[in-house]
Order: C-alpha cells, then sequence, then structure tokens
C-alpha cells in the first residue's frame, strides 16, 4: 500500500507594514522597560547604533535612486513636452496643499487657543530648560535670512554635481541634473542613446532589489529606533514624560488633530480628483507611513516610498520618480501645518493677539519656507525660526515646544510623506494614466 505523500506545511508570512507595526510595539514596550529597570545606558549603547545604522542605509540608496529612476524615466518619455507638464502640475499641487495645511493650522489654533493655557511660570522654566537649543536654531535661522532672496534658486544648479551628491539636503541639485542628463539622453542620437538607457534599466532594477534587501531589516530598524526614542524622550524618569505632556498637552492635541484633517483633505482628494480607493492607498503606502514615522525623515523613507507608489499604487515610474523627490525636498505639509499652530501657540503664550493680516504673513511666510526646507529631522524648527521672526513672535518662545517636538516630529513627517504619494496619483490621473486603485 502506497503512503500518501506528506504535504509541507503552509507558510504563513506577515504583510510588511504588520512587521513594522510589531517592531515598534516591542520597541515601545522594550523601552519603557529599559526606563523603569535603570537598562537606559543599555539601550543607549547597544540598541541606538542598530535603529541609526538601518536610517542610514536608507538614505544611502535614496540618492542614487532618485539619480538613476529619475533618468529612466525621462528617457522613457519620447515627448519631452510631458516632462514640463508634469513639473508644472507637480509644483502647483504642492503649493496648494502647502497653503491647505497651514490654513488648517490657522484655523485649529485660533479656535482650540492651546498658549492660553501656558502659565509665565512654566515659560520661564522652559526658557532656561531648551535656552542652547533655542539659541543655535535663531543663529541657523539667521544665516538663512541674510542670504540673497534668489539664493533657493541658486542653490538649485549645482557647481559640482559629484559634491551635490554626497549630500541628501542638495537633492533638488542631483534632479536638477538628472533632468538635464535624461533630456539630453533623449535628444542624442537613437542607436548611442539606447546603450546608455539599457545601462539605467538594469541600474535601476539592481537599485530597488537593494531597497527590497534592506527593507527585511525594518522590523529590527525601527525596534531599535522606538526604543531609544523612549528612553531619551524620558531621560531616565517616565514621570518627567507625564508632567511634560499635563503642560503642553492641548498643543500635542492641536497638532495632531490639524495633521489628522489634512490627512482627511488627501482621501477627499484622492476620491474627488483620481477616483481612487482610499483604502487601497493606505494599504499601499503603510509601510513609507510608519517608516516615516519611525525615522522622522522623507529622504530615509523616500526610497520605500518610490517602490511601494510605484509597485502597490500603479503610478509610473517617469511620474514617481520625478514627483516624489520634488516633494521629499519642498513638500512639507505636515511641517507646515506644525508651523501655524506652534506660531499662534508662541503667541497666545506671550499674549499676543495676531491680526488677520499677521496670520496671512504666516501662510506666505511658511509656503516659502517650505520650500527650502531640508527632508531631514529638525528642519522643522529653523523653519518655524523663520516664520516667527517675520510675524514678529519672540522666537525665543520655541522653547516652550521643543521637549515635545521629536515626537511631533515623528507625526507630521507621516503627513509629509502621505502628502508625496497623494500628489504623485493626482499627476499620474492629469496624465490619464490607469491606476490600480480606480
Amino acid at each position: 500500500m502506497k503512503k500518501s505523500p506528506v504535504k509541507s506545511p503552509v507558510k504563513f508570512k506577515l504583510a510588511l507594514h504588520w512587521q513594522i507595526i510589531i517592531g515598534m510595539i516591542l520597541g515601545v514596550v522594550f523601552g519603557i522597560s529599559a526606563v523603569l529597570m535603570g537598562w537606559s545606558s543599555f539601550v543607549t549603547d547597544w540598541i541606538q547604533p542598530w535603529g541609526k545604522i538601518f536610517v542610514n542605509s536608507l538614505k544611502m540608496i535614496a540618492m542614487p535612486l532618485v539619480f538613476i529612476s529619475l533618468i529612466q524615466g525621462i528617457a522613457s518619455m519620447s515627448d519631452i513636452s510631458k516632462l514640463s507638464r508634469l513639473g508644472t502640475r507637480t509644483i502647483a499641487i504642492y503649493l496648494v496643499t502647502t497653503v491647505v495645511a497651514i490654513t488648517i493650522g490657522l484655523v485649529l489654533a485660533n479656535v482650540i487657543q492651546p498658549g492660553k493655557a501656558f502659565s509665565e511660570e512654566k515659560r520661564a522654566e522652559f526658557a532656561q530648560k531648551y535656552a542652547e537649543k533655542t539659541k543655535s536654531s535663531q543663529e541657523k535661522a539667521l544665516a538663512v535670512t541674510e542670504s540673497n532672496p534668489l539664493q533657493p534658486i541658486i542653490d538649485i544648479v549645482p557647481d559640482n554635481v559629484v559634491a551635490a551628491a554626497t549630500n541628501n539636503q542638495n537633492m533638488l541639485q542631483v534632479i536638477f541634473f538628472a533632468v538635464l542628463f535624461g533630456v539630453a539622453l533623449v535628444m542624442i542620437d537613437f542607436k548611442k542613446g539606447e546603450i546608455i538607457k539599457k545601462g539605467f534599466d538594469a541600474l535601476n532594477d539592481l537599485v530597488i532589489q537593494i531597497v527590497e534587501i534592506l527593507m527585511l531589516f525594518a522590523p529590527y530598524g525601527v525596534f531599535a529606533l522606538l526604543s531609544f526614542l523612549i528612553v531619551d524622550f524620558a531621560e531616565g524618569d517616565l514621570n518627567k514624560v507625564i508632567e511634560l505632556f499635563k503642560v503642553v498637552g492641548i498643543y500635542c492635541l492641536t497638532v495632531v488633530l490639524g495633521l489628522f484633517l489634512m490627512v482627511v483633505f488627501y482621501v477627499g482628494i484622492l476620491m474627488i480628483f483620481a477616483r481612487y480607493n482610499p483604502f487601497q492607498f493606505f494599504q499601499g503606502i503603510a509601510p513609507a507611513q510608519l517608516l516615516a514615522f519611525s525615522t522622522s525623515s522623507s529622504a530615509a523613507t523616500l526610497p520605500v516610498t518610490m517602490e511601494r507608489v510605484n509597485k502597490f499604487l500603479g503610478v509610473p515610474k517617469e511620474i514617481v520618480s520625478f514627483v516624489l523627490p520634488v516633494g521629499a525636498t519642498v513638500n512639507m505639509d505636515g511641517t507646515s501645518l506644525y508651523q501655524g499652530v506652534a506660531a499662534l501657540f508662541i503667541a497666545q503664550a506671550y499674549g499676543m493677539d495676531l491680526t488677520i493680516v499677521q496670520q496671512l504673513g504666516i501662510v506666505l511666510t511658511a509656503t516659502l519656507a517650505s520650500v527650502g526646507a531640508a527632508a531631514v529631522p529638525g528642519a522643522g524648527i529653523l523653519m518655524l525660526v523663520i516664520v516667527l521672526e517675520q510675524a514678529k513672535i519672540p522666537s525665543d518662545g520655541i522653547n516652550l515646544i521643543l521637549g515635545v517636538d521629536r515626537l511631533l516630529d515623528m507625526c507630521r513627517t507621516v503627513v509629509n510623506v502621505t502628502g508625496d504619494a497623494t500628489v504623485s496619483l493626482l499627476v499620474a490621473k492629469s496624465e490619464n494614466e490607469r491606476l490600480d486603485g480606480e
């Protein structure tokens, strides 16, 4: 009698976003345990470095991914005028969403008035605690405001493209050169150009494969990042965290509510203008959102965002490779919204009532400042100082929000990345592309 063949066990693999969520939850639990058990130095010395390694690996691949995929995308266009349309529509939509974000922040801050609950005693306490960090931010902002008014445009054109490629903050310079390279590639002799195009096709596949390899370590990376965040935030005592949130809790809730409303706005415009299924959108973009939350960096998240928007949302490569790198540099909806709330919060804490004209000035300044913001953690504070100085609000007031800025930075980076993905879908729809979630 023949034996029946043994069936192999069913292989079950969690989706990437669930793996990252589990890593985040375990990281928070371990971080709290480390504070309670007095293991803070162990987390700092032996756990945090793995989080840094993961973030560095993502940043490492961001620049070559942008350069290669952008050239490949442009080279695949038979009509160069399409690139002009993409650029115009992308910048226009980014500016609109930025203005909407700042307006939402200002409206909420006017209605809730979080700064009115802030006491003068706490203001003095925070001023002393964060004096050094406040001074550093003010000096950096002063250097920016004293530069040539056309400096942001000057900075787009690199004097050395190799040097520009060594710093993720120079992403726009690399994009400029890649666009120039791609356009020239289309214009040269077809046979000669075809050889180079095939090379970039192979390089693009190679870089995407590297991103997929790196994402295997994402759950461990976010575990390390969240563990250290808790330890660093608590400073060895969880009671400090509770006390901090009692003082600035209303401010934090106002910012988070504004960020939530901004995501609702994204869903609305996706459903109206792109007729895109929001559930499929969030399912596709979830790993990028979770990484954005863990790393607080649009630049570090960019490789994952590009992969998810292309493979899981169905946006063509030539659109993804242009819209998302530009968005990671100039589109800061979450950061802009936070600036609106923070500016009014600080003004209210100092007993200042801003006029409509002053608030419109905040909208304009924050919109312009967002274009030059670096896609790295902490850039929002530099932008905020510029906004405060323009509105004649004491920039020393940033010490009132520095304690919780790291956590809010995580939340607003999620919105920044979500906004980039949303705009890429809208641009694709405007080009009559067929999307997977329609």
